[in-house]
């Protein structure tokens, strides 16, 4: 048999076609926005990129790096289109534009460029804006809200103002109301069950953006451009920690499937629990990292006083990544692991 010489290849991967195929893996997810929650998910798509790129480019202009080699890796539309998804669509433009700005200059360039920053940028902008501007942070669309992309891009720019009918409480927000409520009786799987915001699994419409980021997600680890450690390990604490308390309290917590398809949670756990930067890269690392976040998102969700705590919870695990690929690194090929030779 013959073989070809060294050096071997795997595959031809660059930072810009990684790049381009979580951006094409986001896209059933934001179809399914379009379709269920409305168009102007396309807007702040659009004003997060144009942000992303322009605050890059003066960061680059700043440390005279070559604007075309940066800016043409992808990574800013990445976090910029991550932003956008984990915003809500009809908050103010300035509010979209502000947390990219902060997440390009502050959690990315300032640290040194892609690469080198120890926290996702995207979940750091979700993070500052949540408690610089908690209520608009909060006010997603009202259940049954039909508004014309001319209505809706109205109120992103501020051309019509504000009304408090158009927002109302999350999933996740009515589920933390309805679980204080059951401390004093009422039922929390009745609430959940009778309530109009709620569809079959999760949040009615809310459940197909999830599954839209299911399919993408299961796409990029089809294409190896993730592996399954991170995703599996968010996805399963998620899932024993959240069923555990629905068997033993049923009329208190909420059951898997309601946790899985609410909120961030899968968009976490397939596009930012996955971020090789900000993650780990060993394999139990990965695995570690990933349950460490689903448990911790689980429990700010719940228990803390956010309703989805996803970002937080990414962050506080950004800062174990570098002690636990330390720990989990393999040994050394020809190497026992307390360091001897094989």
């Amino acid at each position: 048999m013959n073989f070809a010489p060294a050096p071997f290849f795997l595959q031809d991967a660059s930072v810009r076609k990684v790049m381009l195929q979580v951006c094409l893996a986001l896209l059933p997810g934001i179809a399914a926005y379009v379709w269920q929650i409305g168009p102007a998910i396309l807007i702040q798509l659009l004003l997060a990129s144009l942000a992303a790129l322009l605050a890059e480019a003066a960061m680059l202009r700043v440390q005279k790096k070559p604007l075309g080699l940066f800016l043409g890796d992808g990574s800013a539309i990445v976090a910029a289109w991550l932003i956008a998804l984990s915003f809500p669509p009809l908050s103010p433009w300035w509010l979209v534009v502000t947390g990219t700005v902060f997440a390009i200059v502050v959690a990315k360039q300032l640290y040194g460029g892609l690469g080198q920053n120890p926290f996702n940028p995207a979940m750091v902008a979700f993070a500052v804006c949540i408690v610089a501007f908690p209520a608009l942070m909060s006010q997603w669309p009202s259940v049954g809200l039909h508004l014309s992309l001319r209505e809706q891009i109205d109120l992103i720019f501020g051309l019509t103002p504000r009304v408090d009918a158009l927002t109302g409480a999350t999933p996740l927000d009515a589920l933390k109301t309805a679980l204080k409520a059951g401390e004093h009786g009422n039922d929390v799987a009745g609430q959940l069950t009778n309530s109009d915001i709620y569809g079959r699994i999760a949040g009615r419409g809310w459940e197909w953006v999830a599954g839209g980021y299911l399919l993408g997600g299961l796409w990029l680890w089809r294409r190896r451009i993730i592996t399954w450690h991170a995703p599996f390990a968010f996805i399963g604490a998620l899932v024993v920690v959240s069923g555990s308390l629905w068997l033993h309290d049923p009329a208190r917590f909420a059951n898997p499937l309601f946790h899985l398809f609410s909120g961030g949670a899968l968009l976490g756990a397939f596009f930012i629990v996955t971020d090789p930067v900000s993650g780990c890269t060993t394999p139990r690392g990965k695995l570690i990292f990933g349950a460490g976040a689903g448990l911790l998102a689980y429990i700010i969700r719940v228990f803390g006083g956010y309703p989805d705590g996803v970002a937080f919870a990414v962050l506080l695990m950004n800062l174990c990544a570098p002690l636990l690929d330390l720990l989990c690194q393999p040994p050394v090929f020809g190497m026992k692991d307390g360091g001897g030779k094989s």
